[in-house]
C-alpha cells in the first residue's frame, strides 16, 4: 500500500512541533521507508512526531516514528519505536 493523506491527522502543535496521528494497514517497516510520506512533505518538519498504529488488519502495532530529515521533498522517518511490551498473559 501506500501513504493515504486521509489517514494523517493533527493532534497537537506548539512551537513550530507537530504531534501527528498515522493509522495504516502497512507494516511499520514500510512506514519507515523513505518516501514513504513525500506526499506530506509539504507538512512534516525535522522533529516531529507520528503516533502510529501500524497492520491494522492483521497484528496491529502501535509506536512512534520521528521525522529524521526533509529534504526536496523527501521524508524519511526513524524506524518505529513501540509502546507497551508484549502480553504474556
Amino acid at each position: 500500500m501506500a501513504y493515504a493523506s486521509k489517514d494523517l491527522s493533527v493532534l497537537a502543535y506548539a512551537n513550530g512541533f507537530t504531534l501527528w496521528h498515522y493509522t495504516t494497514t502497512d507494516l511499520a517497516g514500510e512506514v519507515d521507508t523513505t518516501g514513504y510520506f513525500n506526499g506530506a512533505s509539504d507538512l512534516l518538519r525535522v522533529g516531529d512526531m507520528i503516533l502510529a498504529n501500524t497492520d491494522t488488519d492483521g497484528t496491529a502495532a502501535g509506536g512512534v516514528f520521528v521525522v529524521a530529515s526533509n529534504a526536496a521533498g523527501v521524508v524519511d522517518v526513524t524506524n518505529i519505536a513501540p509502546f507497551g511490551a508484549a502480553n504474556t498473559d
